[in-house]
């Protein structure tokens, strides 16, 4: 039998690809012989600004030809999206739906664009849709929404850690005075503090109208620190505008159980027989796939109960140029699967920190914007109907694949759409 020790041996011999020790040493050290030319940063965007990058660079005219010379676009566009831009990426756009959505701000049947390479996705979302709207749709509702940045402050000792607390907190009608001369959209509506030993850990929530509002926020607080280093009777030995504690672009159990971009839930009664039509399956089946993978979930570890958030969201915030990084922070959340009493399936879905925006950001770019136009979603107004979309696209998306695993159909939906559909175009 191997043991530990016999184990380690073979996956260093296996990580050193047959190399010695010191030979690996030796190229693993830093080396700064010939050291690459690194071109100027730069966050001017135009077509004649990458063609220097490209020569600066000295990469592959081939591939300059791909992503530069094929783009039909005028790349002035991106200016304050990017820099050291030298093209475009193209990506596939699909489409789900149309999903029936019964909610507070989004009312109506929505076609949704999903940007994605992943085959298969877009399908199993759309199949997801097309069974919520035959049901009479999904309701769904913001219940909450604020987004936080969480400075630090450090001093000598415990005790003026909690005096400049208790003077600091005493300040939010004028934290708010402060705030509010940076931004006519964002509001500071809330502070929390956690003290732990001689720091101050300050979480400042705030209301960001219909932009995502991380820029917004950001920019606030640091008024707010600012204002906060010239008036205190303490003066802390250092701060850092961001502790790490909001959990930004973070999966977190903060994140699970507070609010950081909009906290939405939607849900749907669906019936047996539409639920054996659409997904082949049963309510009892998916309930009990449901409660199997809980289960699985817990003891994985997962934050939440849920079967794949990442995937809509993905798709959906690169259609619609919203920070896809924030889907780390953003697929967090509940799915729950129940057999009523009449033998159907009650199917809902909770995310607590949804982070969207109808302004603002990549949401104002050509393709960007088309999609949300496509929903009618676009601009002042929509965030909130955005985010009850997606929440709804995400219940399809639950549906589908639960249903799929359920029924024991998972692979075969990936090889006959995936891996069959390429085989063939190789083929032809």
């Amino acid at each position: 039998m191997t043991g530990k020790r016999g184990l380690t041996q073979q996956h260093v011999a296996r990580m050193l690809g047959g190399d010695s020790v010191e030979d690996a040493a030796a190229r693993l050290a830093p080396d700064f012989k010939d050291l690459p030319k690194v071109p100027a940063g730069s966050a001017k965007v135009s077509r004649e600004r990458a063609g220097e990058l490209w020569e600066e660079t000295g990469l592959p005219t081939r591939l300059k030809e791909i992503l530069l010379d094929q783009s039909p676009g005028d790349l002035s566009v991106y200016q304050g999206n990017i820099e050291n831009a030298i093209g475009e990426m193209r990506m596939p756009l699909g489409l789900a739906g149309p999903l029936r959505v019964n909610g507070v701000s989004a009312k109506g049947d929505f076609h949704i664009p999903l940007a994605t390479t992943e085959a298969a996705l877009v399908a199993s979302y759309h199949r997801g849709c097309r069974l919520l709207t035959a049901a009479g749709g999904c309701s769904a509702l913001v219940l909450y929404e604020s987004l936080s940045r969480a400075p630090s402050f450090v001093f000598d000792t415990f005790s003026e850690a909690s005096r400049f607390t208790v003077w600091a907190v005493d300040q939010f009608e004028t934290f708010q005075q402060v705030a509010g001369t940076t931004t006519s959209h964002g509001k500071l509506v809330d502070v929390g503090v956690t003290l732990e030993g001689n720091h101050a850990y300050f979480n400042f929530e705030f209301t960001t109208g219909d932009a995502s509002g991380q820029n917004m926020v950001t920019i606030a607080t640091q008024a707010i620190c600012d204002h906060i280093l010239a008036h205190t009777p303490i003066q802390p030995q250092r701060y850092y505008i961001e502790s790490n504690l909001s959990g930004d672009k973070k999966a977190s159990t903060r994140a699970f159980t507070t609010t950081r971009g909009k906290k939405v839930t939607a849900e749907a009664h669906l019936s047996a027989e539409l639920v054996k039509k659409h997904l082949h399956t049963t309510p009892r089946a998916m309930e009990q796939y449901w409660q199997m993978s809980a289960i699985g979930g817990v003891l994985s570890g997962t934050l939440g109960i849920h079967g794949h958030f990442a995937n809509g969201l993905t798709a959906l915030y690169l259609a619609t140029g919203q920070d896809a990084a924030c889907v780390a922070e953003s697929a967090t959340g509940v799915t729950r699967f129940e057999v009523t009493e009449d033998g159907g399936l009650y199917a809902s879905v909770t995310l607590p920190g949804i982070m969207v925006g109808t302004v603002g950001g990549g949401t104002g770019l050509p393709t960007q914007k088309a999609c949300l136009e496509l929903m009618g979603l676009a601009g002042a107004g929509k965030s909130r109907a955005l985010a009850e979309v997606c929440t709804g696209l995400l219940l399809a998306g639950e549906l589908s694949i639960i249903g799929a695993l359920s029924a024991g159909h998972f692979s075969r939906a990936h090889r006959k759409l995936a891996r069959d559909r390429q085989k063939g175009s190789k083929e032809s």
